[in-house]
């Protein structure tokens, strides 16, 4: 077995034994694992009674529905961190690949554009569409993948806490295009090259993913494409919460004791001689049964929302990004969720659906002035079109996200109509627009389950902040470098981690910045991914069906 690093405290060279992570998403089940992996003694502790944070889950009537990330890309960040337990994907996970990788219906045209797993397929697609769009599409697809593996190589694995790591040669010669990558909207990017509306919006969605809209998103971000319009849309047989089964499964085998129903209510510091900067060491914590008591530790990490931790769990002069940082800041949007378990099957969407407004740019200035779109472009995953686990047989099982504004005053949803009125409104307006634009009239008569989630729940359960469902957006000031750090400029021994905080928005991302915490307290101040085990072979593991 290779050695590994003694990882050490920020501002500090004593070895770090103990580590407490607050919050049991995938970016705190990931740090957890990864510093027990290292050797500390680890607890994690997590307010709600489930594992899995915005990757949540909920069952009913034999439907089992993932309540937040559908999309399994950038497997290759999956293969690596899964190689640092020492184990891999393959082991883990049963993941089927989709093709298509998506279906796109546009308010405007009868017959939906798929998006396949083959470049080939896609460009003849774009051809039809538009003379020429094929070409231009293996130029954009070309430019999209220079783009990932520059990012990859020099900025989604480094903290940016040595600048001269952005000075290599590569990205100096590299400048000129990197500025324009940065100052140029994706959505006038994707302009330049196509024409048609339909092939504008395929390319620009992804700026959705990242919290923001296309016309507010770097033009960097076209590197998303070479994701998903390369054969990169994957699914883990078992659904998301399968994933965090087995991420958290592997944080108990490398010792973490994770602990539900456990609210962090305070960061606790001391003062250290000689320095003018206290250090965490610990964590006040309140039982389901309202019990207070403390957890020491060397090293604090939170992943859970950065805006809850930092105004909430540290007085105001240790707080690094305090209120009025927040004021200046740009969240992502809200949503309204909606998760139907539907009668009889339903071929006319795919395992990934988008529908599309005509007007983009009333939909996404809607959201941005906190108005409710109307229709709105909305989101729809069938993953029974993949997996038989999910619903019983013969039925349906949907997941409608229509992003809305980041606006807790809308409300709340609830089981079978229950939620607020603005809430059940919104989701019966999606359920008649994809009965519509599928041409499936008789849907909403075939709902037999139906659960709405309002940007209320978001605020409450999850305490995001404002009431988003991603994160901060992906704004020019708020990607790469100039993004929210991971550790606090106030407190030693106190780390962050997750959507909030570098690189950003996505559970690959998440596990990033789990890494990134790792290396930090190893000492790697590299941009690199960190080293794979050479020696040591995968310990033994559950298959995906016996697990």
């Amino acid at each position: 077995m290779s050695a590994r690093p003694t990882p050490t405290a920020q501002g500090s060279s004593a070895p770090v034994r103990t580590a407490v992570v607050i919050g049991g998403g995938i970016s705190g089940l990931a740090t957890a694992a990864l510093l027990a992996h290292d050797g500390c003694r680890v607890e994690l502790v997590e307010a709600r009674e489930q594992l899995g944070g915005r990757a949540g889950s909920w069952e009913q009537d034999g439907f089992r529905f993932d309540t937040g990330p559908s999309w399994y890309l950038m497997p290759e960040v999956f293969d690596h961190f899964f190689r640092l337990l020492g184990t891999s994907a393959a082991e883990q996970l049963d993941l089927a690949g989709l093709d298509p990788g998506y279906r796109v219906f546009f308010e405007d045209h009868q017959e939906p554009v798929d998006v396949h797993a083959s470049v080939a397929k896609n460009a003849t697609a774009f051809e039809a569409i538009e003379p020429g769009a094929g070409r231009a599409l293996d130029q954009y697809l070309d430019s999209a993948q220079h783009t990932y593996e520059m990012a990859l190589e020099h900025f989604l694995y480094s903290s940016f806490t040595r600048r001269r790591e952005l000075l290599t040669a590569p990205l100096i010669a590299r400048a000129p295009q990197l500025l324009q990558l940065l100052l140029e909207p994706l959505e006038r990017f994707v302009g330049r090259r196509f024409q048609d509306p339909r092939l504008r919006q395929i390319l620009g969605y992804p700026a959705v993913f990242l919290g923001s809209s296309p016309d507010r998103t770097p033009s960097m971000y076209h590197l998303m494409s070479a994701m998903d319009l390369t054969g990169g849309v994957l699914y883990p047989q078992g659904g998301f919460a399968r994933l965090i089964e087995v991420i958290a499964r592997l944080a108990e085998r490398e010792g973490v004791h994770l602990r539900t129903g456990t609210r962090a209510t305070r960061i606790l510091t001391t003062p250290q001689p000689g320095r003018r900067r206290p250090r965490a060491v610990g964590v006040e914590i309140q039982e389901a049964d309202g019990t207070v008591h403390e957890l020491p530790a060397d090293v604090v990490v939170a992943t859970a929302d950065l805006h809850h931790v930092e105004t909430t769990m540290l007085p105001p002069a240790l707080q690094t990004y305090p209120q009025r940082w927040w004021e200046r800041a740009t969240s992502g949007p809200g949503a309204v969720l909606l998760m139907l378990g539907v009668e009889g099957p339903l071929p006319q969407l795919a395992h990934h659906s988008l529908f599309f407004t005509r007007d983009w740019g009333e939909n996404f200035g809607a959201i941005r002035q906190g108005r409710v779109p109307s229709p709105a472009s909305l989101y729809v995953c069938r993953p029974s079109a993949t997996d038989p686990s999910v619903a019983p047989s013969g039925q349906e099982n949907l997941f409608v996200l229509v992003p809305m504004p980041a606006e807790p005053g809308l409300g709340h949803g609830g089981v079978d109509g229950t939620g607020s009125a603005e809430v059940e409104a919104i989701a019966d307006e999606a359920l008649a627009q994809i009965a519509a634009w599928a041409g499936i009239p008789d849907l909403a008569e075939r709902v037999v389950v139906r659960r709405t989630v309002g940007p209320e729940e978001f605020a409450t359960d999850l305490r995001t902040w404002k009431g988003g469902m991603l994160g901060p957006a992906h704004t020019l000031r708020q990607s790469a470098f100039l993004r929210a750090g991971n550790t606090s400029r106030k407190v030693d021994s106190l780390l962050y981690a997750g959507s909030s905080t570098i690189p950003g928005i996505g559970l690959p991302m998440c596990l990033i910045s789990a890494e990134l915490v790792a290396k930090r307290l190893r000492g790697d101040h590299s941009a690199s991914p960190l080293p794979e085990p050479a020696s040591e072979s995968a310990r033994p593991a559950q298959s995906g069906a016996e697990a």
